[in-house]
């Protein structure tokens, strides 16, 4: 039997374990091709940018934690009212611990999902929480643009094209968080809500602590 050969992008190589083809083959078929190739683009930015700062990662975990980070926003989940973040956090734990990962690797690739829309605070976590969030911050906002050099990030995006990415991005997240909007307090996902979803009010932090129960 021929050996399989290990697929290459940007110089990263993507896990190609049992356990990472079927969580691919998940999200791709829970989250469509947006999501699906969006997901990709996070594990190769992330792998880039750590490589780049030298963090010692485990490549398998970031893979699945990167696939599963938006997987929150899909129609699987429309009935959820819980953050979107928790949904794709619990699916990624639950499936980690199906195939016999240690719950603390599974803990490491939940707290990736939950907090990547929260800046900063996971860049002092596992360099696999921090990665997710470093290869979001790059594929969504632009951050950490230069980190990757302009072959690498031709090359991602070859392999995984973002056409219109922009919009339909904010229409995902927008779709995705619509019916939950309270979920959006404290997230960044505020200003998303705020812009594309008619009459959304934000929740106002001072308005909650001077009208709480309270008397002083």
């Amino acid at each position: 039997m021929t050996p399989r050969t290990a697929e290459r992008i940007a110089g990263i190589e993507i896990p190609d374990s049992a356990l990472a083809r079927e969580a691919a083959e998940l999200v791709r078929d829970t989250a469509g091709d947006l999501l699906y190739h969006h997901s990709r683009r996070v594990h190769l930015f992330g792998a880039l940018r750590g490589h780049r700062r030298g963090l010692d990662f485990d490549p398998e975990l970031l893979y699945v934690a990167a696939l599963f980070h938006d997987l929150g926003l899909t129609q699987k989940y429309a009935a959820s009212e819980q953050r979107f973040e928790i949904d794709g956090a619990d699916a990624a734990r639950d499936f980690l611990l199906r195939h016999g990962l240690a719950p603390e690797r599974a803990r490491i690739a939940w707290t990736a999902i939950a907090l990547h829309t929260t800046p900063e605070i996971p860049y002092h976590m596992e360099p696999e929480v921090a990665l997710v969030t470093a290869g979001v911050e790059v594929d969504v906002l632009g951050l950490g643009f230069d980190e990757v050099t302009r072959e690498q990030r031709d090359a991602v995006v070859a392999a995984h094209p973002r056409p219109d990415f922009k919009r339909r991005i904010l229409a995902a997240f927008t779709e995705g968080i619509a019916h939950r909007p309270g979920t959006a307090f404290g997230n960044v996902k505020a200003d998303v809500l705020a812009r594309f979803s008619p009459g959304f009010v934000r929740t106002d932090f001072v308005n909650v602590i001077e009208n709480s129960e309270w008397s002083e």
